[in-house]
């Protein structure tokens, strides 16, 4: 089985408020972003994601992608770059390297197709990830909340298994986690972690007996503990 996915990047002045998504449909997609960052960076940051989240699945992988940058960058340059100690011809250092490096280490090991679509080509996959990139940029743009998505969802499951941001490190966009009601007058922070399959599905069985998200009854579950140390 191959998961099929369009991944892309948005920038509002580039550099300039900036997001990036990918989209496998509408119940299964992720988006972030930055306050200040390029087109570029979007567009490398959605790949980063969509491989990180991905990881464990077991499945091969086509992106679709609408920045040649991109694909050219993780299919023919980056091993004369790696060579170089990351320079580029001119002896400079190769922009984006950081997020380069951890695609380089993101794609070991997996079979991944890239397939080139033209931007705004009515390719539906596509304009679903752009729109979901764009959205982001623009929430980071009015400082409001970031459209997160639900993440990596298997199919035939209600559980998410995307991975931290690559560039967060655990912790995402300053924003109420989509699907939770945020705590009034408070700032929430995003936070992403691995447990166990079988605690997942009894977390997600819980949450589902409560009417609730489960992301909301586990920050519930934190909440209570911390309150009673």
């Amino acid at each position: 089985m191959t998961i099929i996915a369009a991944a892309d990047g948005s920038a509002l002045g580039n550099p300039g408020p900036a997001g990036w998504a990918w989209y496998v449909d509408d119940d299964c997609w992720h988006a972030g972003g930055w306050k200040e960052s390029t087109n570029n960076r979007g567009e490398l940051m959605a790949v980063l994601d969509l491989l990180n989240s991905t990881a464990d699945a077991g499945e091969d992988l086509k992106v679709f992608c609408d920045s040649k940058y991109v694909i050219n960058a993780l299919t023919k340059w980056m091993p004369g770059w790696k060579r170089k100690g990351w320079k580029k011809a001119d002896g400079k250092d190769v922009l984006n390297k950081d997020l380069l490096e951890q695609l380089d280490s993101a794609l070991k090991g997996r079979e991944v197709e890239f397939e080139w679509v033209k931007g705004h080509s009515n390719h539906a996959m596509n304009e679903a990830a752009d729109d979901r990139a764009r959205a982001a940029a623009t929430a980071y743009q009015k400082n409001s909340t970031v459209p997160s998505g639900p993440g990596y969802v298997p199919a035939g499951t209600s559980e998410s298994v995307t991975a931290p941001s690559a560039e967060d490190d655990l912790v995402a966009e300053e924003a109420p986690v989509a699907g939770t009601a945020p705590v009034a007058d408070e700032a929430t922070t995003l936070v992403s972690c691995r447990v166990p399959t079988h605690i997942a599905d009894e977390l997600v069985s819980r949450a589902q007996a409560q009417g609730i998200h489960p992301q909301e009854f586990l920050a519930d579950i934190i909440g209570r503990s911390l309150e009673n140390e």
